[in-house]
């Protein structure tokens, strides 16, 4: 994550929304959620849950040298690679 209340932290990226630019990610952007009582004798209780960031706050981390980068893209014949801008390895 590159801003916000978790900047600097890492988690995997669970669900992507393109049509509003935003993405859910492991442990990040926790808010609190009341949940009421399902069944007679229950107890309500208070959740975290994650909620959808801005994708332009994300980052890619790089396998290799395990840092946040950029992507670029390489050309080896018909196909196009994506790597990091940083080491120039395949992502």
């Amino acid at each position: 994550m590159l801003s916000g209340k978790d900047r600097s932290k890492k988690g995997k990226v669970l669900a992507v929304f393109p049509e509003n630019n935003r993405a859910t990610v492991e442990g990040l952007n926790l808010v609190k959620k009341a949940v009421r009582a399902r069944q007679q004798g229950q107890k309500g209780q208070i959740i975290h849950k994650e909620r959808a960031v801005s994708i332009s706050s994300l980052g890619m981390v790089c396998g290799s040298c395990n840092k946040i980068t950029r992507v670029g893209y390489r050309v080896e014949g018909d196909n196009k690679v994506r790597i990091c801008k940083k080491c120039k390895s395949e992502i």
